[in-house]
């Protein structure tokens, strides 16, 4: 598990591009027969991936957490972007086709990955956070979330924002996520850039083009700095910065964020005519 410490903004302006990307963005999330995890200190999430490969991956309990399991004292999202797979949690067996999110509550001692029968390919990505109460493991598949239509094609942002894990859908402690795919000519995400003062936000772009980079801005409104991301990489967004970013092609992100409440619309929108 790699750890993440927490930043301010009065650090920014000193970081150059590879101080940035050491301390924001997650590369290598989906390693073929691996369980990966970056904790980072903003909000002490874990994020990381799961590549089965043919074969079963428990979820580590990871020294780092000082926990008999993983989930002890905390609760975790799963989404996956490949291949048809199954997580077992507990006694009970989920199916997991393409886009599907599973929410997994605290207290599940058994957590293991799989390729579905027949199948190959699945990759899991996991967005995790303490938690202080226990909800029902549930799960929820592409398409079946609430759905909200955003952004213009005049402005090159229509979007179709997929929320699963929110107060009004898949119950949790303190995660909310989902998914938000770019209609074909579409480019930005989020904008106006917005912050989130009370929770930490991570992104997870993926269908990407191998030839397509999105660019991330970061940072504060009257600072802001950027990333220079590739398909299947994360972004960690502490809550005082803000974020937005603009591919090459169109794309699709996971959005998961976690601390002070739950409420998807709690957010401080930065007019484009304020950044610098």
């Amino acid at each position: 598990m790699q750890q993440r410490f927490a930043t301010n903004p009065d650090q920014l302006p000193g970081f150059d591009s590879k101080e940035l990307r050491s301390r924001y963005l997650v590369e290598d999330i989906f390693v073929p027969g691996e369980v990966t995890a970056v904790y980072t200190h903003h909000d002490r999430i874990v994020l990381g991936g799961a590549v089965p490969a043919g074969k079963e991956l428990p979820l580590p309990a990871f020294e780092e957490l000082r926990s008999d399991y993983f989930l002890a004292n905390r609760e975790i999202g799963i989404i996956n972007i490949g291949g048809t797979g199954t997580v077992t949690a507990g006694d009970d067996t989920f199916t997991l086709p393409h886009g599907a999110c599973l929410y997994v509550g605290r207290g599940t001692r058994n957590v293991v990955f799989a390729d579905a029968a027949g199948q190959e390919g699945a990759q899991f990505y996991l967005f995790s956070a303490p938690a202080h109460t226990t909800y029902e493991t549930q799960l929820v598949l592409k398409g079946e979330g609430t759905v909200r239509e955003l952004g213009d094609q005049l402005t090159s942002n229509r979007r179709s924002l997929n929320q699963y894990i929110h107060e009004k859908g898949i119950r949790s402690c303190q995660i909310v996520m989902g998914v938000t795919e770019l209609h074909p000519g579409s480019m930005w995400n989020t904008m106006p850039a917005h912050t989130h003062d009370r929770r930490t936000e991570c992104y997870l772009y993926f269908d990407v083009p191998q030839d397509a980079r999105v660019i991330h801005l970061m940072g504060r409104p009257e600072e802001t700095r950027h990333l220079l991301v590739a398909d299947r990489q994360a972004v960690i967004s502490p809550s005082w910065s803000l974020h937005s970013g603009v591919g090459t092609a169109a794309y699709s992100f996971i959005w998961a964020m976690a601390g002070e409440n739950q409420s998807f619309d709690d957010m401080d929108a930065v007019p484009v005519t304020a950044l610098s």
